[in-house]
This record gives C-alpha cells, structure tokens and sequence, in this order.
C-alpha cells in the first residue's frame, strides 16, 4: 500500500478529469436522448444514421440482455473492480505515457457512464444507430465510443509505444554502465 501511495503522481489528476469529461458528455447526451426520443422511433440525422433511443439490458452488441436479470450485477461488478484497477493505474503512470493515460481515461470514463446507468436504471441507453444497405450496427451510446476509442490508444500504445519506450529505458541503463 506504502509503495502504491509513493508511486502516485499528482499531474496524472489531468487524466481523471478527461474520464470526467467523458462521463459528463455521456450522461448529457443519454438524458437529451431519454428526453426527446420515443422509444424504438428511428430519427434520421443523415443517410445511414439514426437516433434510437434503446435500452440494453446486457453488455456489448447486447451479449446477454435476455439473461434473466442476474448479467446487471455481473456486469455490475465488473465496472467496478475494472474502474478503481483503472484509477490505480492511472495514477501512477509515468510521465511518457500519454497515449496510455489517454487510452485509459477514456475507456474509465466510458465504463463509468455505463455503470451509472446499469445500477441507477438497470439497463444501458443506447441511442446511436448506424446502418448501410440496411444492414445495422448494434445501437451505443458516447461511453461505448470512448471505451472503443480508449482500446484503440491502448493498442497504439501496447503495438508500438511501448516498445519504444522499453528501447530508451534499456538504452539509459546502458549508458549509465
């Protein structure tokens, strides 16, 4: 516990405020859709997009919404050992390691916003629909496109960032021999 108090680091705060932003700009919107959307009442917005307002009982692309109940606690859950890891993480993040901090406040923010709507409404509002040729993408919502983005900043990072910074971190150890 001593070690992981040590390893915190104040300016990492900036990361927690975009995770802010995240969920903030996710419940605005899901409260504008739940307001002025009818339910299952496509609004075109341009050619194959629409705003639906749709409620998820499971998880991404819908995985287990007919479940019976018992997924909202699983999923439940899960948000919340993966947010406070997620917090841990963050806040001790070294200084060169911003595509990583990006990557993970947002799918933090996204995974919140989700988990507030899980627990306070026992589903997710989902509003975006996106379709060609009338094929549909499963519905999401702002949270969802943050996690999505937030995975591919991690996967950047994880690909090629992280070898680069393994490369400098072995080279100084060299050079101070």
């Amino acid at each position: 516990m001593l070690k992981l108090i040590q390893s915190f680091r104040r300016e990492n705060l900036v990361w927690l405020g975009l995770s802010v932003l995240a969920i903030l700009l996710d419940q605005w919107t899901k409260h504008i859709a739940s307001t002025h959307l009818t339910y299952g009442e496509a609004q075109p917005v341009f050619p194959s997009l629409d705003w639906t307002l749709l409620h998820n009982h499971g998880a991404a692309f819908s995985f287990l919404s007919d479940a019976g109940g018992w997924q909202r606690y699983l999923f439940t859950g899960l948000a919340i050992i993966v947010s406070v890891l997620f917090i841990g993480w963050l806040l001790r993040l070294p200084r060169d390691t911003k595509i990583l901090a990006t990557g993970i406040a947002l799918v933090l923010g996204g995974a919140i916003g989700n988990l507030i709507d899980r627990m306070s409404l026992g589903y997710v509002v989902d509003f975006i629909s996106v379709y060609y040729n009338g094929h549909y993408f499963p519905s999401f919502n702002l949270a969802d496109s943050a996690i999505t983005l937030g995975t591919i900043f991690l996967i950047i990072d994880m690909l090629f960032l992280d070898k680069i910074r393994q490369s400098k971190k072995d080279q100084t150890s060299n050079d101070s021999k």
